[in-house]
């Protein structure tokens, strides 16, 4: 590998620009080893590292030549080395190596058959050309013009030499005919004078008379309008004084109203109020009477049991009224057998009693519960079911 600073030129490389237009570049480009380990692991010879370099020297130009239309390429070479050399730096640090200086952009032109390049110079020169043409023709017309301007001024400077001659014969007649004028004129003016002091005095006396007719007229619309503020100024005070009454009957009427629907309704919360205390001391008057006497009821144990037993008696008075009209016309034998008619009139009473019927029905179920017993109730018809 090489110790020394090498170059790798392309010539006649084609590119094509932003609108795929073709051209060819010349670049020029020069290259050092910077790190000898890093070349060494990567080519076994300098010309392999060449061919590296060349390959990605003509990938930068080409991706950034693409970017641009051709006639700025053409007008702005100086700017592509420094993008070329900053496009390829970080991949030569991959290869071991940097730039010496920046990558040269030194000749664009047409690729063969093509005459893009030569149409843009044949732009240009007829461009120049025109402008040439364009500077000549003004210069012809400034010529032209500063001569027009001096003949006008020669021109002019005679006119006015004609001119101050004219005026001063003009001015000599005038002078003559003026002093003639003045002669006729000063008699006329002093007639004049005196028919203008005589209009004058007309005048005064005219306007004097406009005037005290005027004031006379101010007086009389000032009377007018005060009259009509006045009359304006009653009206007004009228409406309001009417306004005001009526807002004060209303507004009375309303009170009263309120007045007269407030008592209303005071009266009639009053006498509700009343009809309900009276229902309530009414229904308590029924109540207070149960409630003393539950509570006397609740705490006296000898009044509960007399009460009990009342209760009782009642119960029993109804039973025995029941039973007396149950038997009332029945054909009743008693057979007293125990030697005592009063003990056996009492036993055969108390057949009809409470005691004496669950007596009866308890002999009758035991019957019901043999065999002889329910034959026998058969034959009296009491069957089981009956």
């Amino acid at each position: 590998m090489p110790l020394s600073i090498f170059g790798i030129d392309i010539n006649d490389y084609e590119a094509f620009d932003k609108d795929r237009v073709p051209f060819v570049v010349d670049i020029q480009s020069f290259f050092r080893i910077s790190d000898y380990e890093v070349a060494a692991s990567r080519i076994n010879r300098i010309d392999e590292l060449r061919k590296q370099l060349l390959s990605i020297v003509q990938g930068a130009v080409r991706s950034i030549l693409a970017k641009d239309y051709l006639n700025e390429i053409m007008g702005e070479r100086s700017k592509y080395g420094q993008q070329f050399t900053d496009e390829v730096k970080e991949e030569l640090k991959s290869w071991g190596v940097e730039t010496v200086k920046n990558i040269e952009l030194m000749d664009v032109r047409d690729a063969k058959g093509e005459e893009v390049i030569a149409n843009i110079m044949r732009k240009k020169k007829s461009e120049i050309e025109k402008e040439s043409r364009i500077a000549v023709a003004q210069n012809n017309q400034a010529a032209r013009e500063a001569e027009i301007f001096s003949q006008q001024e020669v021109d002019l400077k005679e006119q006015d030499a004609g001119k101050v001659v004219g005026l001063r014969r003009a001015e000599v007649a005038q002078e003559v005919g003026i002093a003639n004028e003045k002669s006729a004129q000063a008699i006329k003016e002093q007639a004049q004078q005196t028919t203008e002091k005589e209009m004058e005095i007309v005048k005064i006396s005219t306007v004097r008379q406009a005037e005290i007719d005027k004031e006379a007229m101010i007086v009389k619309a000032n009377a007018v309008k005060e009259q009509t503020t006045i009359n304006a100024e009653a009206n007004k005070i009228k409406v309001e004084l009417e306004a005001e009454a009526d807002l004060f009957k209303i507004t009375k009427q309303a009170e009263g109203s309120l007045a007269v629907a407030t008592k209303s309704a005071e009266g009639i919360k009053l006498e509700g109020d009343a009809k309900a205390q009276a229902e309530k001391l009414m229904q308590m008057a029924k109540v207070d009477p149960q409630l003393a006497l539950a509570k006397e009821i609740g705490s006296n144990k000898e009044y509960q049991s007399y009460l009990i037993s009342i209760r009782k008696i009642e119960a029993n008075e109804k039973i025995g009224v029941a039973q007396a009209e149950n038997i009332n016309g029945a054909d009743i034998k008693i057979i007293a057998g125990g030697g005592n008619v009063a003990d056996s009139v009492n036993n055969a009473v108390e057949v009809f009693s409470p005691k004496g019927g669950f007596s009866v029905a308890g002999a009758l179920e035991a019957l019901a519960a043999t065999d002889a017993g329910k034959e026998l109730l058969a034959k009296v018809g009491l069957g089981k079911q009956e």
